[in-house]
């Protein structure tokens, strides 16, 4: 089958990649730079599966030319990005609006959306350009392509069940594991899966972060505490790992774009995931400035975690923010920025000089590089 992919953020590379193993697959992106690095056989973002894959020979085609992207296509997957917009207090799916009624000029092929949308958003695309569904993915960062070689389910919503069904197929075509469980639904019902599903995870990260800091404050032991919980297979030990906050491509978006969905809807969960979150980033950016005692703090990587590239919505930038306001002294140590400074902030390239001038370094998740600064270090991550 002819598969045009439009996106090649980590979503639509990793689901390219997916579906070439048994489809000849093209990626409509206007970056050229994303389109040359998947012609030269080079993921978009940093996945050591899609890098293994791609250098042995697994690869797309890219193009920045529409027309091309488009004029043979039999089956084309959106995934563009949606940011939340607070203003609209929505998400703006208004890049996927524009795609579809390019798409529709062209051609009336299925469409599938994989990027996140309102509740009744595809409902509404499908009733004004006809044969289109909805699949959300649950991915990993940085293991974005395993997660789709591998997937927990496969979910796909739409008016048209033969056409679910058959996309549904296609994705189990090209994935390494058997019996993978299949839901097919209403496109508002899967919508709410993704929404749902991300506003848990947000949950259950924020309930974890708020027990560690009950245990700060009194002199308690975090990690027993959680030990001890997670040896409930009621409770289990997923998401249980202290951290700065919550943040990323999904979880802060998805939460508020749930709260919104809610409208006049009684809800007090959703809307205090967000606010403990937002207490969690405060009392660690006033930990940091108690322990610094007026000198420099150093925050250690912006990225969400180890192995990642992502620093969007990160907790140690909403932090770093915090503590400039305070009129602190703060210098960043990043090895993906490239600029001397980030949102006004020192950039220090040499991780020992970055140390050094610190008095508390800030780490969301250690690394053993900074083993022989410990003593310099504040984390609330442990080591199971």
């Amino acid at each position: 089958m002819n598969i045009t992919v439009c996106g090649a953020g980590y979503v639509g590379m990793a689901v390219s990649l997916l579906l070439s193993k048994k489809n000849k697959v093209t990626v409509y992106d206007i970056d050229k730079d994303r389109v040359r690095m998947l012609n030269e056989g080079k993921p978009t973002v940093r996945d050591p599966e899609a890098e293994k894959a791609m250098a042995e020979g697994i690869n797309v085609k890219g193009t920045t030319v529409r027309e091309e992207a488009y004029k043979d296509a039999e089956l084309i997957i959106l995934a563009l990005p949606t940011n939340f917009d607070k203003t609209l207090t929505a998400f703006d799916t208004s890049i996927i609006e524009k795609e579809l009624d390019a798409i529709r000029s062209r051609t009336s092929c299925p469409v599938v959306i994989k990027s996140t949308v309102p509740i009744g958003f595809t409902e509404k695309m499908d009733k004004k350009h006809k044969n289109v569904m909805f699949s959300p993915e649950f991915l990993r960062e940085g293991h974005a392509l395993y997660d789709n070689w591998y997937p927990s389910r496969v979910i796909v919503g739409g008016e048209d069940i033969e056409e679910a069904h058959q996309f549904a197929k296609l994705v189990l075509e090209c994935t390494k594991k058997e019996n993978v469980p299949v839901r097919l639904m209403s496109a508002a019902d899967a919508e709410a899966v993704k929404l749902f599903s991300n506003s848990y995870l947000a949950l259950r990260i924020a309930f974890f972060n708020e027990l560690d800091t009950f245990a700060e404050e009194k002199g308690l032991n975090s990690i027993n505490i959680i030990r001890g919980m997670g040896d409930d297979p009621r409770i289990g030990d997923m998401y249980n790992m202290p951290s700065f906050g919550y943040g990323g491509y999904c979880l802060p978006k998805d939460t508020m774009q749930l709260r919104s969905n809610f409208e006049e809807i009684p809800e007090r969960m959703i809307d205090g995931t967000i606010k403990s979150n937002e207490a969690r980033i405060k009392h660690i950016a006033e930990k940091l400035k108690d322990k610094s005692k007026g000198g420099t703090i150093g925050i250690y990587r912006l990225t969400m975690k180890e192995g990642s590239d992502n620093f969007r919505e990160s907790a140690s930038i909403f932090i770093m923010k915090k503590l400039v306001k305070a009129g602190c002294k703060v210098v960043i140590y990043e090895p993906t920025v490239k600029a001397d400074t980030f949102n006004g902030v020192k950039v220090i390239k040499n991780l020992d000089v970055f140390c050094k001038r610190c008095s508390v370094i800030a780490a969301n998740r250690v690394a053993p590089e900074l083993g022989p600064y410990m003593e310099k270090v504040y984390t609330r991550e442990f080591v199971r």
